[in-house]
């Protein structure tokens, strides 16, 4: 696969996520409510982020990012799901989906030597360290 194709799987990826986190946001509640409610927002926030980092860095390397719901559907790895409620529902659904997008990426850092472009590996290996700490709090938050 191409590194500007990759790319716009992951900006895909993220633009789902992003909604998926939206949508854990507005519909937390129980004893959790608050922390949840702010660390989801922190999280689509952080999803906004890189959606950007990633779409800037596409652009500079000549590639065209995705940008519309349509795409972001047909090319995101990230399924839309809808039916967690519980938050151990909804941190399982992090969990898969943030060990995914990382698993993803880890395959982006060849496809980005490959082409020579040690700028969008090192992208790839910063937001790797992100999500992987992300998983493993998810992961103590089920035990």
């Amino acid at each position: 696969m191409a590194l500007k194709d990759f790319m716009n799987k992951r900006i895909s990826d993220f633009a789902v996520m992003y909604i998926k986190l939206h949508r854990f946001h507005w519909f937390v509640e129980g004893p959790l409510f608050l922390p949840m409610h702010e660390k989801y927002e922190e999280l689509y926030d952080e999803m906004t982020g890189l959606l950007d980092e990633f779409a800037e860095r596409l652009l500079s390397i000549g590639g065209t990012p995705a940008s519309t719901m349509k795409e972001y559907l047909n090319l995101a790895e990230i399924k839309e799901e809808g039916n967690e409620v519980t938050p151990k529902d909804i941190f399982n659904t992090l969990i898969k989906d943030y060990t995914l997008m990382t698993e993803e990426l880890k395959k982006g850092i060849a496809i980005a030597q490959g082409e020579d472009d040690e700028s969008s590996a090192d992208l790839f290996i910063g937001t790797i360290t992100t999500f992987e700490k992300h998983v493993w709090m998810f992961k103590q938050s089920v035990k």
